[in-house]
């Protein structure tokens, strides 16, 4: 019947018909003709297994638990002591808290979330973890004008470049957050609603594209590289001039110090950066494979746990400071 009335339609050209032809080819041969926009996703999580969301239920509730209280522990340490009013101090206490929709989803047992709730998570996660990405660096440079220029630390790091360095981090990681949004947007219609994680992330959505997303997954490596050579550009070549005029010291109590200044930063910049590595790195499916929602929640969900207990096991003037406080209440 379909060659029939394109018989019919010969007087009037071919083109009409042939355009048809053409695209139930596609949608037949793309599996497109269950695409359609969606209200809602499901995030199948880290596992389907009862037993062992009961147990994550816990685990995940007890980290979200020392994370709050030791992150506002910390940045209340810096506010009442006035030896920690410093601009490493300052930096430190911007780090930011990720924490999802899914810690609600394990202890609801709901996987469900609307596309708006998707998309604003989406952005939130991406702005903390750009963000983070951008203060890691900015703290960089502040180890390295407080090492190779330790008598023009305070005349450099003044009260006001460090209020221009926090607010470029929030602005270079709210656009770039922005873009990331406006490439999950783009997004007409969806395979499927079924997300293989256990957060709205960006590759997961990709995959789940009906339409031709290359330009989408190349603005994305294009962004996210950018970033990271910039930011790694900005921290290797501070520890770079670092390294140098610790070598230059003749004191070897210098260089302890020297070195014990930079040991939790550089901590820290291992740990997230590298995981982050191998995410990237790793040959998983774009649709949430097992390695990348573990990576995933080292870095979204333990790193924050573990940078204050970092910064302050790692720091003597923190701990003497903490010590003071808590023996002036007992006392």
């Amino acid at each position: 019947m379909f060659f029939q009335g394109c018989e019919r339609e010969q007087m009037r050209g071919f083109s009409p018909c042939l355009h048809l032809f053409v695209w139930k080819s596609m949608r037949w041969t793309h599996g497109w003709d269950n695409c359609t926009s969606m209200t809602e996703f499901i995030l199948l999580g880290l596992s389907d297994a009862t037993d062992i969301t009961d147990i994550l239920s816990l685990f995940f509730l007890i980290i979200y638990g020392v994370t709050v209280i030791t992150n506002l522990g910390m940045v209340a340490l810096i506010q009442v002591s006035s030896q920690l009013h410093t601009p490493m101090y300052f930096f430190l206490s911007h780090f930011s808290v990720i924490v999802h929709k899914m810690l609600a989803n394990i202890l609801n047992k709901s996987k469900a979330i609307s596309f708006l709730e998707c998309v604003v998570q989406f952005y939130l996660f991406c702005t903390c973890v750009i963000f983070d990405v951008f203060l890691l660096a900015v703290m960089a440079y502040d180890r390295f004008v407080a090492i190779c220029n330790p008598l023009l630390y305070t005349v450099i790091m003044s009260q006001k470049l460090c209020v221009v360095l926090i607010s470029g981090c929030y602005l270079c990681a709210s656009a770039c957050a922005l873009i990331y949004l406006c490439l999950a947007l783009q997004i007409p219609t969806y395979k499927s609603n079924v997300i293989n994680h256990f957060f709205c992330d960006l590759p997961p959505l990709l995959s789940l594209a009906c339409s031709d997303v290359t330009i989408n997954k190349v603005l994305l490596f294009i962004v996210t590289v950018f970033n990271d050579s910039l930011t790694n550009m900005i921290i290797l070549t501070s520890y770079f001039f670092i390294l140098i005029t610790v070598l230059r010291m003749h004191s070897t109590e210098g260089r302890r110090k020297a070195f014990s200044t930079c040991v939790s930063h550089l901590t820290v910049i291992i740990v997230f950066h590298g995981t982050i590595i191998f995410i990237c790195c790793s040959p998983s499916s774009d649709n949430g494979g097992d390695a990348d929602k573990v990576a995933t929640v080292f870095y979204t969900i333990v790193i924050p746990m573990l940078n204050p207990l970092i910064y302050s096991l790692r720091n003597k003037g923190m701990k003497d400071d903490l010590g003071k406080i808590l023996s002036s209440k007992i006392y």
